[in-house]
């Protein structure tokens, strides 16, 4: 076969207005799981992900402990589980990545499946850095004492001023391993040992891809399981700790009010949404690889409630620790603050109200300070003596990679046996990066594959080539400026692309394939038919939910210029910037250029079915068409009017013995 996809689908095309032919020219050496388990794993693997372990637990900090979880777990119903189980259900029936998934459903909207491809590469691009950042953290956690654990000896007053006034934590993050630029504007040249992790990063994902699913779905045993090892260790090591309790109670604390708040309810939808993984079309590619009988309702099911629990399992460790780490700071903080009063009073400093004793728990002091009254709170003020309360230390960088990098990274100095605790977290979190990083090389690759034969017929070496492309791209990110572009393609490259993506794929399946005719091809595929209920979540619910957090996204976005955080290292501490116009145009390009595929596809489209309308009546006129050939017409044709099909033909594929 010499043709690409392409080629085939606008020769079919010429016959009528959808593609009525399979893409799939040779479904029995179409590659399969080597079980059920790599299967699942490499679902769970691919969406569970860094996101559980830092923004998760942030978000649910942020928005009323328990209350958010409810949330959650709502929206995780009504949103995250019908779209889930839609794409689970396209890739499984069809045997296609993304863009066969969606030629089939129409050729109008195979776009859809090119902008789900242009979106993975984005994220691809970008989340490999944050594979290399562990890595470059791994390789120092081998030290004892561990190189953020105190400020290293300054070369001059600004450096120890940096260190001192934030700490040693943040000064390894900012100056060392990233040795980051006070702005966007200012490239700054190269950070070589960045350079080498994400190059080490990138031939770890190409060894892993070398050979498809059958290398992936090996690597995937131990890159999806072990990270549950090290929370759980983490779990009961963090429990053991004093102040650990306090964290969790903050963390479970419900604070109902706070679903009255439109922005919580958005990014709590959000959360879920890329929590699964939704229009990546890695969901679609792993499905795709599976027995056509397989259960995937229940695959559904079981992924989306591990993810769920993993991002509570996560968020207890993490405010377990925090929860420790913010204990021993206010201790701390009191012991200073008590030897201060006392010299204070010793030096007929008098209060009205006496300091209490100094052995006291931060709860007893907080409660003196607290009834103190204004007038000598405000003298304590001026002399640097505050309250030191647990509450105010767990609030402070909590999100993002400031939750990894800093003060995650801050509490294990803490631990006995801190390179030990070290070592674990950032293996964790390099293999929970390598499993979603895999799925997302996966939704970039197989909807390829399958599309041009060209490719398919040189998988090894379009696999190497695409992973040393992602390496020379991501070289952006490994600038002194680097972290910056990493936060603007985490903020814009991939959500309103992302929302567009899933809110056209729930519109293709509900209103112009017919939900009700998608669960008909489930149930002749599955033997029974799955509940009627997602009929009406994918028709309105799901897809309404949609619409509304694009157009909130959209109004946040229109609403205030986009801005970042940079690291202002006179001041030693973050500052909020706006992007210059360069990279305000660049952000732009970004949204637009993921999302531009789903129109330029759907035109080109119109414009291959008005040329095969005229070509056709032109061939009319000009021969009589034999009757063998108008009766094949009559037969196939989807412009017969009596004709049912919508341009969605399912693949007619042999059962496979060796899943």
């Amino acid at each position: 076969m010499e043709k690409s996809k392409a080629d085939l689908e606008s020769a079919a095309n010429h016959q009528g207005e959808f593609n009525e032919e399979p893409l799939l020219d040779e479904p029995d050496v179409r590659p399969a799981w080597g079980s059920k388990v790599q299967y699942i794993l490499a679902q769970v693997g691919f969406s569970v992900g860094l996101g559980n372990v830092w923004r998760f637990p942030y978000l649910c900090h942020q928005n009323g402990g328990g209350a958010f979880l409810l949330l959650y777990f709502l929206l995780l119903i009504v949103i995250g589980i019908p779209l889930f189980f839609l794409e689970l259900a396209a890739g499984q029936v069809i045997r296609q990545g993304s863009i066969g998934v969606w030629k089939h459903i129409s050729p109008r909207l195979v776009g859809v499946g090119f902008a789900s491809c242009v979106v993975c590469s984005f994220v691809a691009l970008y989340y490999n850095v944050i594979i290399a950042w562990s890595l470059y953290y791994l390789g120092n956690s081998f030290q004892l004492p561990l190189p953020w654990e105190s400020c290293p000896e300054a070369s001059n007053q600004t450096e120890d001023m940096e260190c001192s006034q934030s700490s040693p934590t943040t000064y390894f993050w900012y100056r060392d391993a990233l040795n980051v630029t006070d702005s966007i504007e200012e490239s700054g040249g190269f950070n070589p040992a960045l350079v080498g992790c994400l190059f080490a990063a990138w031939a770890m994902v190409c060894l892993a891809m070398i050979k498809g699913i059958k290398s992936s779905g090996k690597v995937l045993y131990f890159s999806s399981l072990f990270p549950y090892v090290v929370l759980f260790c983490f779990l009961v090591r963090a429990l053991l700790l004093e102040g650990a309790m306090d964290g969790i109670t903050i963390m479970f604390t419900p604070k109902l009010s706070i679903w009255g708040d439109m922005q919580v309810w958005r990014q709590a939808a959000t959360q879920v949404f890329f929590a699964l993984g939704l229009g990546f079309g890695t969901i679609i590619a792993y499905s795709s690889y599976n027995q056509r009988d397989n259960n995937c309702h229940i695959d559904g099911l079981l992924v989306s409630m591990v993810n769920f629990f993993t991002s509570v399992l996560a968020s207890l460790v993490v405010f377990a620790v925090l929860g420790f780490r913010a204990n021993m700071i206010a201790q701390a903080c009191v012991e200073s603050n008590l030897d201060h009063l006392h010299r204070l009073q010793l030096g007929d400093f008098l209060l009205h109200e006496p300091p209490p004793a100094r052995n006291v728990s931060t709860a007893q002091y907080s409660a003196w300070y607290q009834g103190l009254s204004n007038e000598t709170e405000k003298r304590l003020l001026e002399l640097g003596i505050g309250d030191c309360r647990v509450e105010d230390e767990m609030n402070k960088g909590v999100e993002g990679t400031g939750l990894a990098f800093i003060t995650f990274t801050e509490a294990m100095t803490l631990f006995p046996l801190a390179p030990f605790w070290s070592v674990l977290f950032f293996f964790m979190l390099l293999n929970l990066g390598l499993s979603t990083m895999l799925g997302n090389m996966q939704g970039i690759i197989t909807p390829l594959m399958d599309n041009f034969q060209t490719l398919n017929r040189r998988r090894t070496l379009f696999t190497v080539l695409c992973c040393v492309v992602g390496f020379l791209l991501g070289l952006l990110f490994v600038q002194r400026s680097g972290s910056y572009f990493v936060a603007m393609f985490d903020d814009y490259s991939a959500t309103l692309p992302l929302l567009i993506v899933v809110a056209g794929e729930a519109f293709a399946v509900a209103w112009i394939y017919g939900a009700d005719k998608f669960l008909d091809d489930i149930e002749a595929m599955l033997g029974w038919r799955p509940w009627r209920i997602y009929s009406y979540m994918w028709r309105f619910v799901s897809l309404a939910s949609m619409v509304c957090l694009l157009l909130a996204s959209l109004v946040r976005m229109s609403l205030s210029r986009p801005t970042y955080q940079a690291w202002n290292k006179q001041e030693a501490d973050k500052q909020q910037l706006e992007y210059p116009p360069w990279a305000l145009g660049l952000l732009i390009g970004l949204i637009v250029l993921a999302a531009l595929p789903i129109p330029i596809m759907f035109v080109r489209q119109l414009l291959i079915e008005r040329l095969a309308r005229r070509g056709g009546r032109s061939s009319l006129a000009v021969a009589p068409v034999p009757p063998e050939e108008e009766d094949e017409e009559e037969r196939e044709s989807p412009a017969d009017p009596d004709h049912q099909s919508n341009g969605y033909l399912l693949v007619q594929t042999e059962d496979r013995q060796d899943f």
